[in-house]
C-alpha cells in the first residue's frame, strides 16, 4: 500500500463543472494530496501560524465581502501573502466576481484561479467528501464485492471455491455486482470502508468453464454498481467435518482492514448448499444486527439460558 494518493486537479474541475479563469498549465498535471481545503479568512487578515499551504483555498461571500472593504493596496498585499505560498489553487464559490489583482497574482505565482457556482458551504461540502474518497488510505484485496439488499458483501476465499458463480446468481436474483476478482478497499472515515474495481477489469467477471463474461452488458446497467460501502465480510471455505462452525451465532467475529472493524462470518461450501440464499439472509441478518436485534440471543432468552457473546477479531489486512 503506498504512503499518500493524489488526484489531479482536472479531475476536480471536471467533477464540480469548474469554470478556468486562469491556469499555469495542463490541470491533469496539478496533483492535490490534502484532503481539506481552507477558507482564507484569518490569512487575509495576517495571520498565518498554523496554515497549510498544501490546501485548496476557498474564498467564500465573508472573505469576498472582506475583500471588498479594503483599499486595493492593502487587498493586493493580503492577496500576495496568500498566493506567495504556492497554495495549488484558488477556488472562487458562489460565482462571486474576481479582482484583477488576484488575477494578476495567481499569474504571477502560476496559481490556478477557478471559479465554481456552489453556495460555499455546499462546494466545500462536497469538495471534502470527494477528496476524502479519491485520496484515502486503500488496498486491493482478492474476491467479490456485491450489494445485497443494500448491504455491500465482501465475499473472500480461496481460488476455485465459488465466489463467482455465488455472485453471479446474486446478481440474477436482482443484486448488484461492484467488483470481482480484485476489490480496491479505500478507508473514507475511521469506521467506513468502500470498495470498488479497479477501472481496467470493473463490470467483467470470469467463470471458470464459461471464461470472462461482462456483467453489465449480459445483466443490464442495473446489475452493476461502482462503489459500495463495506458493511459485511464473508469468508467461503470448503467443507471441513473436523471443524465446528458456528451454529448460533452468539459471538460475534470481526475482520479488521485498515484499522476498520466489519463483521465477519465463514460460510462452508459443500455441495447442496443454496450459497446465494445464504448470503442474502446473511445480508438480511446482518443489518437486523446493526439496528440492535440479535435472533440467538432472543432464543437463549426464551429457553432461560444466559450465553456470554464475545466478539473475535481477525486482523484480514496480513491475509
Amino acid at each position: 500500500m503506498a504512503g499518500k494518493f493524489t488526484v489531479s486537479l482536472g479531475k476536480i474541475i471536471d467533477e464540480f463543472h469548474l469554470e478556468t479563469i486562469y491556469m499555469p498549465k495542463d490541470p491533469t498535471e496539478i496533483l492535490i494530496d490534502e484532503n481539506d481545503v481552507t477558507r482564507p479568512g484569518l490569512q487575509l487578515m495576517g495571520f498565518y501560524e498554523y496554515f497549510n499551504p498544501e490546501r485548496m483555498q476557498i474564498i467564500g461571500k465573508m472573505e469576498f465581502a472582506y475583500l471588498s472593504t479594503i483599499d486595493e493596496e492593502t487587498r493586493t498585499q493580503r492577496l500576495d501573502a496568500l498566493m506567495s505560498r504556492h497554495i495549488p489553487a484558488l477556488i472562487i464559490a458562489r460565482e462571486l466576481p474576481y479582482f484583477s489583482e488576484m488575477l494578476d497574482l495567481a499569474k504571477k505565482y502560476d496559481v490556478p484561479l477557478l471559479r465554481s457556482k456552489e453556495s460555499t458551504s455546499n462546494f466545500i461540502s462536497g469538495l471534502i467528501a470527494f477528496l476524502n474518497l479519491n485520496l484515502a488510505p486503500r488496498i486491493t484485496r482478492h474476491g467479490v464485492l456485491i450489494e445485497i439488499y443494500g448491504e455491500g458483501v465482501f465475499i473472500t476465499g480461496e481460488s476455485g471455491v465459488g465466489k463467482s458463480e455465488t455472485a453471479i446468481e446474486l446478481v440474477k436474483r436482482g443484486h448488484r455486482l461492484v467488483a470481482d476478482d480484485a476489490v480496491e478497499i479505500r478507508k473514507v472515515s475511521n469506521i467506513s470502508l468502500v470498495g470498488s474495481s479497479p477501472d481496467n477489469i470493473r463490470h467483467f467477471l470470469e467463470l471458470r468453464g464459461i471464461g470472462i463474461i461482462n456483467a453489465r452488458r449480459l445483466f443490464g446497467i442495473g446489475a452493476v454498481k461502482n462503489t459500495e460501502k463495506i458493511e459485511l465480510i464473508v469468508e467461503m471455505e470448503q467443507w471441513n467435518p473436523e471443524k465446528i462452525y458456528d451454529r448460533m451465532g452468539v459471538d460475534t467475529q470481526f475482520a479488521t482492514i485498515l484499522g476498520v472493524k466489519i463483521p465477519m462470518l465463514t460460510i462452508p461450501v459443500k455441495p447442496g448448499r443454496n450459497l446465494a440464499v445464504i448470503l442474502e439472509v446473511a445480508a438480511m441478518n446482518n443489518r437486523q444486527k446493526k439496528m440492535g436485534y440479535n435472533a440467538a440471543t432472543e432464543l437463549l432468552d426464551q429457553l432461560g439460558l444466559d450465553m456470554e457473546s464475545k466478539e473475535v477479531v481477525k486482523d484480514y489486512d496480513a491475509f
